[in-house]
């Protein structure tokens, strides 16, 4: 085990008032939530005629409540899934174009890439819903959605791209203009490959943002859980415990796909460790070029 350099391990009085202080913030913590119970009781926030339609499955619309809320759910992930590949295609292209392109030429996208990276994906969204149709542009809600959501998102994926080919070994791109590879001919068979696979737990974390910013299709009427549950706020007059349930759902499912990050990290953490031969790191790079090289490139 080593020795932390910025600061000493805590001591036994250190770590009695670091218990302490733990129990007392848990203490008050749940008086917040029994304060908050209390009062929400008091104001009839808590009784049947609320959450009727959301838990008691006599009530006469609870069927209707679910199935409509399900499929605003799987217009939510339908948007998210589209929105995730078309940002990850162009994030791609940017990223390559920014690694590859000249000088003057590179400022372009990097000018491109802070224009949308600094634009608020609410507007993103908004702003392709409106410009579109006056291009001559006109597609259904969903596609507008996924069009602003692609515009902020694939900036933030050719970030991604980006440091995901800069952390890999230099010896590797030269290695591969030694043998008469391109820059993007490296990209395409060498690094892109290997970033993918070094990047993938941020890109499904990122999917997990794409997924969150999809609850902003109401603002263009696109038929999706927050819009869902806004329209049946106005017969079951119940907003509190709808939103209540509808951000439960929300953290679940983003709490599952994070998980499913840091899995999915695990395992390639794994893979690399178990695939470094004992004789050294840069076989098989060596390998993976000189087979490059006998197939022609």
């Amino acid at each position: 085990m080593t020795t932390p350099v910025l600061y000493d391990n805590p001591g036994p009085r250190m770590q009695r008032r670091v218990r302490i202080g733990s129990i007392v913030a848990g203490v008050v913590l749940l008086g917040v939530v029994a304060l908050v119970l209390v009062r929400l009781g008091q104001a009839g926030q808590l009784s049947g005629e609320k959450w009727g339609p959301i838990v008691n499955p006599y009530h006469p619309q609870i069927a209707a409540l679910w199935t409509g809320l399900s499929g605003a759910l799987l217009n939510n992930f339908i948007a998210a899934v589209l929105a995730m590949a078309l940002s990850l295609v162009v994030g791609t292209v940017l990223a390559v174009t920014r690694l590859t392109s000249a000088p003057w030429y590179r400022w372009i996208v990097v000018g491109a890439i802070e224009l949308f990276r600094g634009l608020p994906v609410v507007i993103a969204i908004y702003l392709a819903y409106r410009i579109l149709p006056e291009l001559g542009v006109d597609v259904s809600l969903l596609w507008y959605l996924v069009i602003g959501l692609t515009a902020y998102n694939s900036v933030i994926i050719a970030e991604i791209v980006r440091s995901g080919v800069l952390s890999l070994p230099r010896g590797q791109a030269e290695a591969a203009a030694a043998i008469g590879l391109t820059r993007v001919q490296s990209l395409r068979l060498i690094q892109l490959p290997q970033a993918f696979r070094v990047m993938l737990p941020a890109l499904i974390s990122q999917l997990v943002v794409i997924l969150k910013d999809t609850s902003l299709g109401f603002i263009i009427l696109y038929p999706e859980s927050v819009r869902f549950v806004r329209i049946a706020i106005q017969e079951l007059d119940n907003p509190i415990q709808l939103f209540f349930v509808l951000a439960v759902i929300f953290i679940v499912i983003n709490y599952l796909l994070g998980r499913f990050a840091e899995w999915v990290e695990r395992r390639l953490s794994r893979a690399r460790t178990g695939a470094t031969p004992a004789g050294g790191a840069g076989e098989p790079e060596t390998r993976a070029l000189a087979g490059t090289s006998a197939t022609g490139g």
